[in-house]
């Protein structure tokens, strides 16, 4: 599990530099390099997150519409697969 640094510690691991703390997390145990990476994800900016999550409603709801309008016709997704595989040979 990863270790919380105590506050005496703080400021030294604050003057390193990125290559400095890369290194240094690579020395941590596989389960807590896992851990720091997964939270190091989820503090990315979230409102990427909110603009990506936007236009792909977007894109559902333009497809959505084209399939009601008829100008598209849905292809069963058994039949798409069938495709795929005979196109890469399973």
């Amino acid at each position: 599990m990863l270790e919380l640094v105590p506050r005496s510690n703080y400021c030294l691991l604050m003057s390193l530099t990125l290559d400095q703390l890369a290194e240094e997390a690579m020395q941590l145990p596989s389960a807590s390099r896992a851990l720091l990476a997964e939270r190091m994800v989820e503090s990315l900016d979230f409102a990427e997150t909110e603009v990506i999550q936007k236009l792909w409603a977007e894109e559902a709801i333009r497809r959505r519409d084209e399939i009601r309008s008829g100008r598209v016709q849905p292809i069963p997704g058994e039949q798409v697969l069938a495709e795929v595989r005979g196109l890469v040979g399973r």
